[in-house]
């Protein structure tokens, strides 16, 4: 069914057995969001609050929780919005089959928003400090909106057609923002407000926004959804809810999303920005403290009835996974149809999302060569990277679609096999250096400044992957702790990292026969224990902590034509560097207030 709004939404969980209550007081504080990250951990239900310290409104968490309930929430809508993004690939399908397709029309209908001339949301006004200040990590650096919707527009081209509806971290206060009259705001490089932001700028004047919370589930994930540029996030947040999106019409302003729980207006100045952070972001590290724009607020509205939904950022899984998966799901079929020759693309959670992406491709040029190599895999995965937030990825492993129809991209497993048992490294590594990466991504030579590497193998099976340790095995002094994470993956436990060049040493003493060549790749850790211990411990580590132009190295390494290969194992300096952001831990002594929580008759007894 189609929410008209998060009431009815709640409601209807909660009448399906969805929803548990917490009707003791919590604190905003730390509390309810390791309260989320425990319950989203156990597959628990949506989590709702009703007495939070200082502070009047109630908040709800964990509504996508689960992939289930994420795709129970738009149960109706799901198979004709994934047909919509086909079409949108394909819009001759429509000619094809117009009968089959009938039934989208209303759905293209819903993609209209609806100006009306009052609203739910405009019925109340608070204050800043009158919201709910919800820190997730210890050393965030004030409360945060994690689940907000920025609403621009282009100054060029004002009206909904042209706008942008984004979830962007907003700083709620802490640092140098004054109290009740600034919030931040962060935005990574490559998002449509950045567009929205230059304009202004080259124009002299603010830039108007609108940052909603709540409202139907719909615009929730609207606001997260990879859609091209010329699809507005309004109209597939009417297409996803099955209703029109209604919008409050302002004078001079920018709509209001008139079914929304809070509203906060103002504007960007073009000439000011203000310290933001620090914040424990999805890479499960703390983004740091960086200049930010700053968002002169006007005013803020809410609804009577209002709930302020909130979910926890840090290290995968976490909610943001359903989001993910609810995406994919939607919009991989179209794949094929926008960038020609990709079979699957999968951005890996466990690695943080970004740093690591695997796809398929086709390898159909040349068929008549007797042997054959990555040449097409090569214009696929440069498309690839041309592609909106995929532009974002520090690896790319791509692998061809002829060698094994069968390849199952979501396999990590059988992803990474295939390519070590393929792969070339004489030949297969192609490097961008000096490039942009994900502005949360501390492993590069500057916020937004990194490099990336496509690894890409196509052809026979050139080598066989040892699962165990090779017998009689040493290595070079203050490297040990050997550990196999999988067939051909080995970890090895290092110093720490410092101003010696640890790596290079390293790499120099294991040419030749050395045993370690018999693993195509070889991790250097901090810890080589952790690392092994889980294949996610190991994505995350080895791909959150390292940047391909500095910290890959390879044995018998060489530079022909500018093209980098080695001849024998090739290796990633996996260790925590100087510079580098701390990872998230959590307060003990709110563990054991959540502890309690779930102790026998407390009520989340069973679920924690």
């Amino acid at each position: 069914m189609g929410y008209r709004n998060l009431r009815e939404c709640l409601t209807d969980l909660e009448r399906t057995g969805q929803l548990v209550r917490i009707d003791q007081e919590v604190d905003s504080d730390l509390e309810v969001a390791e309260i989320q990250r425990r319950v989203y951990a156990a597959g628990g239900p949506v989590v709702y609050y009703s007495r939070v310290r200082d502070c009047r409104f109630p908040l709800v968490s964990n509504i996508f929780g689960t992939v289930e309930r994420t795709r129970y929430l738009f149960r109706d809508t799901i198979d004709r919005v994934k047909r919509l993004v086909e079409l949108k690939g394909d819009p001759g399908a429509l000619l094809k089959s117009p009968l089959k397709n009938l039934g989208l029309l209303g759905t293209a209908w819903s993609t209209r928003p609806r100006l009306v001339g009052r609203g739910p949301v405009t019925e109340c006004t608070a204050k800043i400090s009158d919201l709910p200040a919800i820190r997730n990590w210890p050393d965030d650096g004030g409360p945060f909106i994690t689940l907000p919707q920025v609403y621009t527009e282009d100054p060029r081209r004002p009206g909904w057609r042209g706008s942008n509806l984004g979830m962007y971290r907003v700083q709620l206060g802490g640092g140098r923002y004054e109290v009740d009259r600034q919030v931040g705001l962060h935005y990574q490089i490559h998002r449509s407000i950045g567009i929205h932001h230059a304009a202004a700028i080259e124009r002299g004047e603010p830039l108007r926004v609108v940052i909603s919370v709540g409202g139907p589930p719909s615009m929730a994930v609207a606001a997260v959804m990879p859609l091209p540029g010329d699809i507005p996030e309004l109209a597939f947040a009417g297409a996803l809810g099955r209703r029109r999106v209604r919008l409050v019409g302002r004078a001079g302003g920018l709509p209001l999303p008139a079914e929304a729980d809070f509203c906060i207006i103002g504007t960007i100045d073009p000439q000011r920005q203000l310290p933001e952070g620090p914040f424990g972001d999805h890479l499960g590290y703390y983004s740091l403290v960086h200049d930010f724009p700053v968002l002169n607020v006007e005013a803020v509205h809410h609804r009577r009835d209002a709930v302020w939904p909130f979910t926890v950022v840090g290290r995968p899984p976490q909610e943001d996974t359903s989001f993910g998966e609810l995406i994919h799901e939607l919009t991989g079929p179209a794949i094929p149809a926008v960038v020609p020759g990709v079979h699957a693309v999968h951005a890996v959670d466990a690695a943080g999302v970004h740093p690591l992406l695997l796809a398929i491709g086709s390898e159909r040029y040349v068929p008549y060569a007797g042997r054959r190599q990555p040449m097409e895999l090569l214009t696929c995965a440069n498309a690839i990277l041309g592609q909106g937030q995929l532009s974002l990825a520090k690896y790319l492993l791509i692998a061809a679609h002829e060698d094994d129809p069968e390849l199952d991209i979501h396999d990590v497993t059988a992803v990474l096999r295939h390519v070590l048992q393929r792969v070339d490294w004489t030949r297969d590594l192609h490097f961008q250096t000096a490039t942009t990466i994900d502005t949360l991504d501390y492993t590069g030579t500057s916020l937004n400044q990194g490099s990336k590497l496509v690894i890409a193998a196509a052809g026979p099976v050139r080598r066989e992957l040892p699962a165990q340790l090779p017998a009689g095995l040493t290595l070079p002094s203050e490297f040990d702790k050997p550990r196999v994470v999988m067939p051909g993956v080995l970890v090895v436990e290092g110093p720490s990292a410092g101003e010696t060049d640890e790596m290079a040493r390293f790499v120099g003493e294991c040419r030749g026969g050395h045993p370690l060549n018999d693993f195509p790749l070889v991790v250097v850790v901090d810890d080589s224990e952790f690392a092994a211990r889980s294949l996610e411990d190991f994505l995350w580590v080895t791909f959150t902590r390292s940047n391909p132009a500095a910290d890959i190295h390879g044995v018998d390494a060489f530079i022909e034509d500018k093209h980098w290969g080695c001849r024998g194992a090739m290796v990633i300096d996996a260790r925590t560097k100087p510079g580098h952001a701390p990872p998230l831990v959590e307060d003990p002594r709110v563990t054991r207030r959540v502890d309690e929580l779930g102790a026998p008759g407390g009520p989340l007894h069973g679920i924690i």
